[in-house]
């Protein structure tokens, strides 16, 4: 599933291509994914707005429209929003494409089919399921250490199911909290509130670390994930942990191990990380 340094590479690259752009036509392939105000029809009101600014807020993508409309896309676990010339091939599982003004495509592409377009307008969105409960942004100036060390103490979760839930940090999903928890050298069996201040200082800074690296290396690549213009990410090539089972730490050289933990597949040293 694209996580925050996906999404927010995903919006990085589609922002000078699609601001400023207005929406000429639509054509919907898949209906059930897409989702609009009541009473409203989603191509009929989406036709002729245009694309004014991208922001991401957790692993959802915020396309703000004209009129005061924003076009909410969630990309789940195989979900790619690629801007290209309709000159392309239109590939399999390509459910929506967006014609703009200047003759390019926006087109919605997901294997699985659980991502969302969702259609709603701007005063709306603080009451849209899944928006509305997001906790902080990792990467914001509100997510200080002092905030992080008051919201972590009373937290009798295992580490590792507490960072994969959004209420609690926004954006965070399974690679990035192993690769975060193996930087701090903390076990994802760890209880959130047993850990001392200066484990918290670590796991706080490599959080905000592997966040800002995977940004920098556009994003992790294994199959679905691309950014806006097709490219595949290179945070894959630096993985510490994730998806290495039975290969060498690369602290302390012994195997990474990898067992399911809150429900996901996780990976860790269990030499390293206690």
């Amino acid at each position: 599933m694209p996580e925050l340094p996906e999404v927010e590479t995903v919006r990085r690259s589609l922002e000078p291509k699609i601001v400023g752009r207005t929406i000429k036509g639509l054509t919907i392939n898949l209906p059930r994914i897409v989702n609009s105000p009541p009473g409203h029809d989603f191509a009929e009101t989406l036709i002729g707005k245009s694309f004014e600014k991208l922001e991401r807020r957790g692993k959802y993508l915020l396309c703000y429209l004209s009129e005061d409309y924003c076009l909410v896309v969630h990309l789940r676990m195989t979900g790619r929003l690629i801007h290209c010339s309709p000159e392309e091939p239109i590939v399999r599982h390509s459910h929506v494409l967006i014609e703009l003004d200047d003759g390019q495509q926006l087109r919605y592409i997901d294997v699985r089919q659980f991502g969302t377009l969702t259609l709603r307008k701007t005063e709306e969105l603080d009451k849209l399921s899944g928006l509305k409960d997001l906790g902080p942004e990792p990467l914001g100036e509100d997510f200080t250490l002092a905030e992080f060390q008051k919201a972590i103490a009373s937290k009798k979760r295992n580490i590792k199911a507490l960072l994969l839930d959004q209420r609690f940090i926004a954006g965070l999903g399974n690679i990035y909290v192993d690769e975060a928890l193996a930087r701090a050298a903390l076990h994802p069996d760890r209880l959130a509130s047993d850990l001392a201040s200066e484990e918290v200082d670590s796991l706080y800074q490599s959080i905000r670390q592997v966040l800002e690296e995977g940004i920098s290396a556009r994003g992790t690549s294994f199959r679905d994930y691309v950014d806006g213009e097709g490219n595949k990410g290179d945070f894959q090539n630096r993985l510490w942990v994730y998806g290495r089972a039975g290969q060498p730490c690369p602290r302390c050289k012994e195997p990474i191990q990898r067992e399911k933990k809150a429900g996901r597949g996780t990976h860790f040293c269990p030499c390293c990380q206690r």
